[in-house]
């Protein structure tokens, strides 16, 4: 079965462009005019995928994620920007709400593909296709912090805590080893991949993210180095 996107866009030229060209990937896609459409659009089709626009009619697309990531349907959807804005301040907004990746405008059609490839290559590789899978402990339990990697679910004090894909993938991966000192890097190859070009600063951001909704500060930033989980 072919994975369903879903784009949101207010200008009819960049939703058909890019319509066409994932459509020819062998992607069935979606298309919505403004915030309020697409999550009536999300919630009837339950996309693998969604990309949206920050500056929309009605809801923007940073009001669109907010909402959906706050729901259990769509914790675990690949989200994307596709914006205009190129400014570090609404980079940084966009990824606060949980949004895997940020593109900015213009991007050519080929990119695009080429991103929306490697962004599910990996979550397929997450899933175990890179033959790592079976040697990882599923369920970790930390103090009262329990971390069930099989079913992408956290809870603390016997309450679920709701975090985005990367963010989970980002505690997970630091609380396997609490006290190891991750490397900048060695966090980027493993949360992000080698086929996504991300910065520095989008791991602040969702360390800062997973700080806030655990009401805790269990990750210790090692200036210069890297973080490293501790309770």
């Amino acid at each position: 079965m072919s994975k369903k996107i879903l784009i949101a866009d207010d200008e009819a030229d960049i939703l058909e462009i890019i319509q066409f060209n994932l459509q020819a990937e062998g992607y069935e896609v979606f298309t919505a005019k403004n915030g309020d459409e697409a999550i009536e659009l999300a919630k009837m089709h339950q996309p693998d995928l969604i990309i949206l626009d920050i500056m929309m009619p009605g809801k923007n697309g940073i009001e669109v994620c907010n909402i959906l990531r706050l729901q259990p349907a769509f914790k675990d959807t690949l989200i994307v920007f596709l914006t205009a804005l190129s400014d570090e301040g609404t980079e940084i907004r966009g990824l606060e709400t949980g949004a895997d990746d940020y593109l900015t405008k213009p991007i050519s059609p080929k990119v695009l593909v080429s991103k929306v490839n490697a962004l599910f290559r990996r979550v397929s590789n997450k899933k175990g296709t890179n033959g790592h899978q079976s040697e990882t402990v599923t369920l970790l339990q930390i103090g009262d912090l329990q971390i069930d990697r099989e079913k992408y679910l956290v809870n603390l004090h016997n309450n679920e805590i709701i975090l985005a894909r990367k963010e989970f993938e980002l505690l997970a991966l630091l609380a396997s080893r609490p006290g190891k000192v991750f490397l900048r890097n060695e966090i980027l190859n493993q949360v992000w991949g080698t086929e996504v070009i991300v910065g520095d600063r989008t791991i602040d951001v969702h360390i800062r993210k997973i700080r806030q909704k655990l009401n805790m500060d269990c990750i210790t930033t090692v200036k210069g180095v890297g973080y490293k989980f501790e309770m």
